[in-house]
């Protein structure tokens, strides 16, 4: 079998068992403004699948929406051979557990779970983009990228990105994982 890949159906990926699901590197961004932050990011980290590395925790300013508190970002590391769509599944579970309501866009939030990268897939569809349509935007998404896979924010992380972005700590994912 060809290294990097799993054989028989990968959990949740909808495949067969005849079939060969990839191994993928992927990234996902946590956010959270509201209660208890760093329980939020446990909780997310602790709901998605396949993780194996954690950022250090930034704290930045919101970006658009209504007045709003400070958020604590990070990004988690997945070794998944998970789709991106089933990766939005679990991400949307997590923000549920931590109580996330919808009640306006870029309002605050409990938790905020953003696929990044699945490898080097690209969807488009009205629920999911990858890669993430503003991530090189971001700070609060480059910075904590950075801290896992600095080949990718080589050349696009700029000063402006680090403006605002303070460290807030480390995060340790919890042991088993």
């Amino acid at each position: 079998m060809p290294e990097g890949m799993i054989q028989g159906p990968a959990r949740g990926a909808g495949t067969s068992a005849d079939e060969v699901a990839p191994v993928r590197r992927a990234f996902v961004a946590l956010g959270s403004n509201l209660g208890d932050r760093w329980g939020h990011l446990r909780t997310g980290a602790a709901l998605l699948p396949d993780v194996v590395r954690a950022s250090r925790v930034y704290e930045t300013e919101p970006v658009g929406g209504p007045p709003q508190g400070p958020y604590l970002n990070m990004v988690l590391e997945l070794s998944t051979a998970m789709s991106p769509e089933e990766l939005l599944r679990r991400a949307k579970r997590a923000e549920a557990a931590a109580g996330r309501v919808r009640a306006e866009r870029w309002g605050p939030r409990t938790l905020d779970v953003d696929i990044l990268l699945v490898g080097d897939l690209r969807v488009g569809s009205p629920e999911l983009t990858v890669p993430h349509p503003r991530m090189w935007e971001r700070g609060f998404v480059m910075v904590p990228l950075e801290d896992l896979a600095p080949e990718l924010v080589a050349g696009r992380l700029s000063q402006g990105h680090r403006q605002g972005t303070r460290l807030a700590g480390d995060f340790a994912l919890q042991a088993g994982r």
